[in-house]
């Protein structure tokens, strides 16, 4: 079976879906149906091509920082310290070796 022979049925508040049909904002019950999928649709693609575009931001501003790349050993010693310090103010306990 195609997903195009499927249906799935979703119940509404008919009032409100009858009052525009009869306002003449919508042709039909199934014009209401079908701008209410494109609505939702178009809400998706634009919270979705906001995330990218934030992704793509801080990639553009790694890319362009200045400061020179660290070494591992950098990071390693950084990220003992942010452990160690995490512990200290109790936010969580370190078990085991944080060496990464």
């Amino acid at each position: 079976m195609q997903a195009a022979d499927k249906t799935t049925s979703i119940s509404l508040p008919s009032e409100p879906l009858r009052e525009s049909v009869a306002a003449g904002e919508h042709a039909s019950l199934s014009d209401v149906r079908h701008d209410a999928m494109s609505l939702e649709q178009r809400q998706r693609e634009e919270e979705h091509a906001k995330r990218l575009e934030a992704i793509r931001a801080r990639i553009r501003r790694s890319l362009d920082d200045p400061r020179p790349d660290l070494t591992p050993e950098q990071v390693d010693a950084f990220l003992e310290e942010l452990f160690a310090e995490a512990e200290r103010d109790g936010r969580f306990a370190v078990g085991g070796s944080s060496k990464l």
